[in-house]
């Protein structure tokens, strides 16, 4: 149980819900009910695939490419940083687009907002970390918990406001970029030490 929670609490902040929540606002301003009902299960479905496939397939990849997981470490921790520093610097909503409700679940919801780079990058390590049962459960749990979370969107946006909304993604994108140095510390000390 114990890896589980390690699995998941870096996961959660690699989603980064509560930054997607004003995206989503946006993105299906104007939907009726059954559009965003559709766009959310698009959405979560299309992250699950993505993410359990590159779960399982990365590895191939890496191996056929020459990377070791001490590569994936320090570039993916920096790469976590970057991401997470853009988004506490910049304004990700001033670049938004309304998408065409067929498609709009799939991408740019499912890939990348809920399942992106840092999400990506996230998996794979903790994988190596921590197995792939823990990982997998953490991921299904933490895909449930977005869509739910999306699904209740009105009532939170009313409970938080829009400012509490971008406080709480600033602060999940601050533990975001921990989790990116972290994981540049920890490849850097495997290559020292000669592994891979």
């Amino acid at each position: 149980m114990e890896s589980f929670w390690l699995c998941f609490i870096p996961l959660f902040v690699a989603v980064d819900v509560i930054g997607v929540l004003p995206l989503y606002l946006a993105l299906a301003e104007g939907l009726s009910a059954g559009e965003r009902q559709r766009v959310l299960v698009q959405s979560v479905g299309t992250a699950l695939a993505v993410a359990l496939l590159f779960l399982f397939g990365g590895r191939a990849l890496f191996a056929m490419l020459g990377i070791s997981i001490a590569d994936f470490m320090i570039a993916g921790g920096a790469l976590l940083f970057a991401l997470a520093l853009s988004d506490m610097l910049l304004a990700p909503e001033k670049s938004r687009r309304r998408g065409d409700p067929t498609t709009l679940g799939a991408v740019p919801l499912g890939v990348p907002l809920m399942v992106g780079p840092a999400v990506l990058t996230t998996i794979i390590l903790l994988a190596d970390q921590f197995g792939v049962l823990p990982t997998v459960a953490s991921i299904f749990a933490n895909l449930l918990l977005a869509g739910a979370v999306l699904w209740f969107s009105d009532g939170m946006t009313r409970a938080l406001g829009r400012n509490g909304i971008r406080i709480a993604s600033k602060v999940a994108n601050l533990i975001l970029a921990a989790i990116g140095v972290h994981m540049v510390r920890l490849g850097v000390e495997r290559v020292i030490a000669g592994g891979a």
